[in-house]
Formats: C-alpha cells, structure tokens, sequence
C-alpha cells in the first residue's frame, strides 16, 4: 500500500537490525523502497545496491551528494557511469545542490552536478535531485541540462515552494514528502502537499533522518513513511488507501519505465 521512495538503508544505524526493519516495513504496508547509493561518500556509490540486490522489491540509486561534490575524483564519475548501466540501478542520484551547509563549494556542486546529469542521460536513467536552499540555482540547471532527455525524476524531500514544484513537474519530475511534512512548522510544506497532482506525488522516509510524528525523535525508518502518507491523506481529504495506491503506481512506474 506504501512506498519509501528514499531510503539511505546502508547507514550504520541500521546494522544491527538491517533484515527485521524490512520485516518491520511489510507489517506496516510498506512494499516497495528505492534504497539511496553514495551519500555515504563517493568511494560507496553501490552502497545501495548491495541492498537491493538482495530483495526483490527494493531498487537502488548511485550517485555523488553535493556535500560531497568536492571529493568527486574521475574514477568516481567512471564507476558511476558502470554503475547506472545495471538493471537495479533506477536512477543517479541524489545529485544536486545544497547551499544550506556548503559542505562543498557551489561552482564545485553545479559542476558535479552537470557531469551527473550527463552521466545518466547516457545510461537512460532518471535523477534524484536533493536541492536545500538552492531552488533558483538547481532549477535553472534541471531546464538548461535535463529538461531535453525527457527522463524525469525525483524532487526529494521538498522543501520548495509551489512554483518551484510546479517547474519540477513540468520537466517530469515526481515531488517525494518526507517526516518533515508532519512538523509543526512545516505549514508551508503542507500547502505544497496538498496541490501536487496524485500522479506526480511520492512519500519517503530520508531514513534514519526526519522522522515523522508520532515517532518524532527516533531513529527514522520504512516502516514509519505510512505517517506520513496518512498525514498527507488528511490533508488532502482522501483515504490513506487512496494515496498509498497513487504513489505505489508512481514509484512502479518510475522503476519499471527505466528497467525495461
């Protein structure tokens, strides 16, 4: 009935019960998860597809986060190439930019950014595009740089505005809510959650970050993102039903679209 569209299931936080919390996410309706490679640093890019391949309705990504942009090295960008090329491999990603930390220098980040999105315009893959205070700047690249493959994509854990999400949409993109959604203060991300077009929404968890209420202040993980598409469902005046059976056809059809 759920989908996590954003997992980083490789962290050592989960090490100690990696099998149960699958077990954990499947008692909570939680069937399908796009497991994140590389934001354990680029020399980990198959981070996530080692965990996939292990489960069969788990997908991976690859991709090097902008934080860490500055240590992208050539054969980071050449295994990420090898990488995009496999069957559970769905997307590079999370790629993009994050002014909100620098971790890395922001000509540094677009440029990596660039190079990523080429890298998986010749795969035929997707992106999953983390942006933090950076809409103007990432928006601007997606429509110069991606918008003409036609491939689309994953906005991740938005925290833009409507217009922002409107622009994503229109260049094909799928706008994902995390835990963040069901804060207090997250008013303005309520307002976005309610008008993306259920063809075009998705849920995640950011595991083990943002966890969501009632949980708020745990370790974050699947089987907690049916929270937040409950959460989401309220506010949108649907049954959570509805909107688990929205985005589940959502996350399929970006899986399936690029594994054929």
């Amino acid at each position: 009935m759920f989908v996590d569209s954003h997992a980083h299931l490789e962290f050592p936080e989960f090490d100690a019960d990696r099998d149960q919390l699958f077990e954990r996410a499947r008692a909570s309706g939680v069937e399908y998860i796009l497991a994140m490679g590389g934001a354990s640093g680029p020399d980990h890019l198959d981070s996530g597809l080692r965990i996939a391949e292990e489960r069969a309705n788990v997908w991976a990504t690859a991709g090097i986060h902008p934080h860490d942009a500055r240590a992208a090295a050539p054969r980071h960008f050449d295994y990420l190439a090898t990488l995009s090329k496999l069957p559970k491999i769905v997307a590079v990603g999370e790629i993009g930019l994050d002014y909100h930390y620098d971790n890395s220098p922001r000509d540094v980040q677009r440029r990596v950014l660039v190079a990523q999105m080429e890298i998986a315009a010749a795969a035929r893959r997707p992106i999953v595009i983390h942006c933090r205070e950076a809409w103007d700047d990432c928006l601007r690249l997606l429509e110069e740089h991606w918008r003409a493959h036609a491939l689309g994509g994953i906005l991740h854990c938005f925290s833009g505005t409507w217009d922002d999400a409107c622009r994503g949409i229109e260049m094909g993109f799928c706008v994902s809510f995390a835990g963040n959604v069901t804060f207090p203060k997250a008013q303005s991300l309520r307002e976005v959650a309610v008008q993306v077009p259920l063809d075009h929404l998705l849920t995640e968890t950011d595991c083990p970050f943002l966890t969501p209420v009632p949980h708020r202040g745990k370790r974050n993980e699947p089987a907690f993102v049916r929270h937040t598409a409950e959460h989401i469902a309220r506010l949108r005046g649907i049954p959570a039903e509805e909107l688990g059976a929205a985005t589940t056809a959502n996350l399929l059809r970006f899986v399936r679209a690029e594994t054929q």
